[in-house]
């Protein structure tokens, strides 16, 4: 039987993960030369696309955005035990809790209509990963499987309302009308103007912020709250749980719902943030993403921001990369973003057990 590798906190959330992130990398860098390619180069126009401009950094936080979301939602999950594939769907019914409170509340200013946008993303993603939070609970059904198929009945929901019910009028396009101006996410060009600070107009806005504090809310729960110490003890031990007189059922539907509230605020930043209307597909498999942002980060709101924005890197420089190198195509980029998945799951162990050789080193 194979000991525990035990490394200090930060170096297993920040350390660990940037050697297979480098690692992935060099070995991306295999596949570029291999198509004839300079590596170096490639390399270069990946990060300078992402990097090298405010516009190139709109863009990568506005991607990170959505993946700190979602990532955040599949890591709380993790923390009680639970595998939440089921983001896709989740986001897509936050979209339509942000149209519905939206709609129906809309004669409100913005300053209370944009909380409540927020309130309905948070409320219907956490309702509809209850659900399976509650089969698996009490019906003994496996939350894997339920959250894959929430997310076709999310999508096949979705057709119908927009298609039937919710559509615009007039117009053949299966989305919404748009939501009142006072209930948009402001730009974040918008948003620095106001204090002085020049900032091309980009997808980024104030949904950032809004990501970076449910961040620090769920370091905060998980970590210095009774229930986070429940979920952690769930998460551990089932048994264990149960002999400490906590609910392993409880906190199963607790966590789901905390986990699809977070999954539905990425709809805050597509709907409220850019496209302003509920539409088709809207979250773009930010969803599926969350789940390597979560591994990577190790399941840690610090790991998670810092994989997010590793995502976001990829996703904006690989457009300019492909675009610059047409050679290297989007699919190319899909290749580098495997790598990292791969590294960072598969072959953790790899870099974990030098890493922890080298501290008992320094230690004696």
């Amino acid at each position: 039987m194979s000991t525990p590798v035990e490394l200090p906190r930060w170096a297993d959330v920040a350390l660990a993960p940037l050697l297979t992130v480098v690692t992935a990398f060099a070995v991306s860098g295999l596949v570029v030369l291999a198509i004839g390619e300079n590596p170096i180069e490639a390399m270069s126009l990946l990060f300078k696309g992402a990097l090298g401009s405010k516009a190139g950094w709109g863009y990568t936080l506005y991607y990170t955005t959505s993946f700190i979301f979602t990532g955040l939602a599949v890591a709380i999950a993790f923390q009680a035990g639970l595998f939440n594939i089921g983001g896709e769907g989740q986001a897509t019914l936050g979209g339509l809790g942000i149209v519905l409170f939206c709609f129906s509340f809309e004669w409100l200013p913005g300053f209370l209509l944009v909380p409540l946008g927020v309130l309905g993303a948070a409320l219907a993603g956490a309702a509809w990963a209850f659900i399976p939070g509650y089969l698996q609970a009490r019906r003994g059904s496996h939350v894997v499987i339920t959250t894959i198929m929430f997310n076709f009945i999310a999508a096949t929901l979705m057709v119908y309302l927009l298609v039937n019910v919710m559509g615009r009028p007039g117009s053949m396009a299966p989305e919404t009308r748009n939501i009142a101006d006072h209930a948009v996410a402001a730009p974040m060009n918008v948003f620095l103007g106001a204090l002085g600070i020049s900032f091309p107009r980009t997808p980024l806005n104030i949904s950032f912020f809004l990501a970076i504090l449910a961040a620090i809310a769920v370091w905060v729960l998980v970590w210095h709250t009774r229930l986070g110490y429940e979920i952690r003890v769930v998460g551990a031990s089932p048994t264990a749980a149960v002999y400490a007189g906590i609910s392993p059922a409880r906190i199963t539907m607790v966590t789901m719902a905390i986990s699809g509230g977070l999954a539905g605020l990425l709809a805050v930043n597509e709907i409220m943030g850019l496209q302003h209307r509920l539409l088709l597909e809207f979250s773009a498999g930010a969803g599926f993403v969350g789940i390597a942002v979560a591994l990577m980060g190790r399941a840690h709101p610090l790991g998670v921001v810092l994989a997010a924005f590793l995502f976001g890197v990829l996703y904006q420089g690989g457009a300019e990369l492909s675009f610059d190198k047409p050679a290297i195509t989007k699919d190319m980029i899909v290749v580098i973003q495997g790598f990292v998945i791969l590294f960072a799951g598969a072959l953790e162990f790899a870099f974990k057990r030098p890493l922890a050789r080298l501290f008992r080193i320094r230690e004696a």
